[in-house]
C-alpha cells in the first residue's frame, strides 16, 4: 500500500508532500514522489494529517472486554483498539487474587507470542497492583494490597516476569528499594501511583530507578506549597515520565496545561486508563469485580469514586488540541512517540522504516477520518 501526498508526522514534526509505503505489516519506505508498484493499492491523502498509530501504556479494558478476564478478552481488545488507530498497548491489570492475576498475565503472554493479524500489538503487561497504598486505593480492591517483593511478583506472574513491561507501586511501602532495583534490572519499568508518598520519597524512588508516575494527580498525595507531594516531585524531576488522562474529568484544563508546560512533550504521556465501557453506551459495567456506572465521560463506583475512564486515544488527541490548546505536534508526540519511548519501545509510535503499519488520517479540523493499515 502506498499513501501519497500526506502531511505526515515524522521525527516529531509535520512534513508536507510525504509518501509512505506499507508492506507486510510494517512501514517500508518514507519519502516523496514515490511511484506505485504494479498492482499496489494507493491511498491519496490530499494533504491530510498522517499520524503514527497510538501507543497506550495504561488501559484496562474497552468495548466490553477486560484484561483481567484473560486471553480471549485481550485479543478482542487488540482488535478493537486497532480500529481506533492504536498500534501498540500495555493491557493493564487490577488488584486481584494470585490466581486471577496469573490468568491475566498468561493471557498477555499468549497474545504477545501469537498476535492478532489485524490488532494492536501487545508490548507486555502494565501491572497496576498490588503494591499500592491503602489510603489511595481508588477503584482498586484494597484487600489484595501487599508490600513489594520479587518473590511476590514471581508468584503473581506464574514466573513469567518477561511478560511485565511496567508495574505501578507505592514507594512508601516496605521493601521498595530492593524491589525497584531488582525490577529495573529485569527490564521492568517502575511507575509510582496509588500512593501517599512525600516528594522526598518520590525523588528517592527515582534514584533507585523508578521512571514513571501513574495518572499524575489522581490517587496520590496532593500538590501543596509546603508539601509538594507526588505531583510536585513528578513535575520537577526530569527523570520521570508523567501519565495524564485528558478526558476533561480526571484533570482540570489548567492542570493539563501545567503538566504539559512542566514536563514538555518529551515526558508527558497520554493514557486512557480506560475500562470496559470505552467505546460503549452509558450504563452499568464492571471494573475489578466492582460495579461501575457510566454517564457521559464519567465512570464511577457507587461511592462516587472515579473508576478509570471511557476515553479513547483519538478523543484524547482531539481534546488536547481543540479543548486544551496543546500545539498539535506536541499533542501527537504525547500520544505516540513519548509513551513508546517511556517503556523503551523502539518501533511503535513512529512513522519510520520498520514501524507498525497502523496509521491514522485526520482532517484539518482534527477529526479522525480513517485508520490506514496493511
Amino acid at each position: 500500500m502506498l499513501i501519497r501526498h500526506a502531511t505526515a508526522y515524522v521525527d516529531t514534526r509535520f512534513h508536507t508532500h510525504t509518501d509512505v509505503r506499507l508492506d507486510q505489516g510494517v512501514v517500508t519506505e518514507v519519502g516523496s514522489n514515490l511511484n506505485p508498484m504494479a498492482g499496489e493499492e494507493v491511498v491519496e491523502a490530499e494533504g491530510k494529517y498522517l499520524l503514527p498509530g497510538f501507543v497506550d501504556v495504561h488501559i484496562h479494558a474497552c468495548k466490553g472486554h477486560d484484561t483481567m478476564r484473560g486471553e480471549a478478552d485481550i485479543r478482542a481488545m487488540s482488535r478493537d483498539l486497532h480500529t481506533f488507530g492504536v498500534a501498540a498497548f500495555l493491557p493493564t491489570t487490577m488488584s486481584g487474587s494470585v490466581e486471577d492475576t496469573r490468568h491475566a498475565i498468561a493471557g498477555v503472554r499468549q497474545v504477545m507470542d501469537h498476535p492478532e493479524k489485524q490488532g494492536a500489538k501487545v508490548l507486555g503487561a502494565h501491572m497496576e497492583a498490588p503494591f499500592l497504598a491503602d489510603s489511595k486505593c481508588g477503584a482498586q480492591l484494597v484487600q489484595y494490597f501487599t508490600d513489594p517483593s520479587m518473590e511476590r511478583l514471581t508468584a503473581l506472574t506464574g514466573g513469567d516476569l518477561n511478560a511485565v513491561r511496567m508495574i505501578t507501586i507505592a514507594p512508601e511501602r516496605q521493601g521498595t528499594e530492593a524491589f525497584i532495583s531488582a525490577a529495573v534490572a529485569h527490564g521492568i519499568h517502575v511507575s509510582m501511583g496509588h500512593t501517599d508518598a512525600t516528594a522526598e520519597q518520590v525523588h528517592q524512588a527515582a534514584d533507585w530507578g523508578s521512571d514513571h508516575v501513574t495518572h499524575t494527580f489522581n490517587a496520590q498525595s496532593p500538590l501543596h506549597h509546603r508539601k509538594p507531594g507526588v505531583p510536585g516531585a513528578a513535575l520537577t524531576d526530569d527523570r520521570l515520565y508523567c501519565e495524564m488522562i485528558c478526558d476533561g474529568v480526571h484533570l482540570h484544563p489548567d492542570i493539563i496545561r501545567l503538566l504539559y508546560r512542566a514536563k514538555g512533550a518529551e515526558k508527558a504521556v497520554m493514557i486512557t486508563d480506560a475500562m470496559e465501557a470505552a467505546g460503549m453506551p452509558d450504563g452499568e459495567y464492571e471494573l475489578g469485580g466492582q460495579k461501575v456506572f457510566v454517564h457521559g465521560a464519567e465512570a464511577r463506583l457507587a461511592s462516587g469514586t472515579l473508576a478509570g475512564s471511557v476515553l479513547t486515544m483519538p478523543r484524547a488527541l482531539r481534546n488536547m488540541i481543540c479543548r486544551f490548546g496543546i500545539p498539535a505536534e506536541d499533542a501527537v508526540r504525547m500520544c505516540t512517540l513519548t509513551p513508546a519511548k517511556s517503556i523503551g519501545e523502539e518501533k511503535a509510535g513512529r512513522i519510520a522504516v520498520g514501524s507498525p503499519a497502523v496509521l491514522t488520517l485526520w482532517d484539518q479540523a482534527w477529526d479522525q477520518m480513517t485508520v490506514v493499515s496493511q
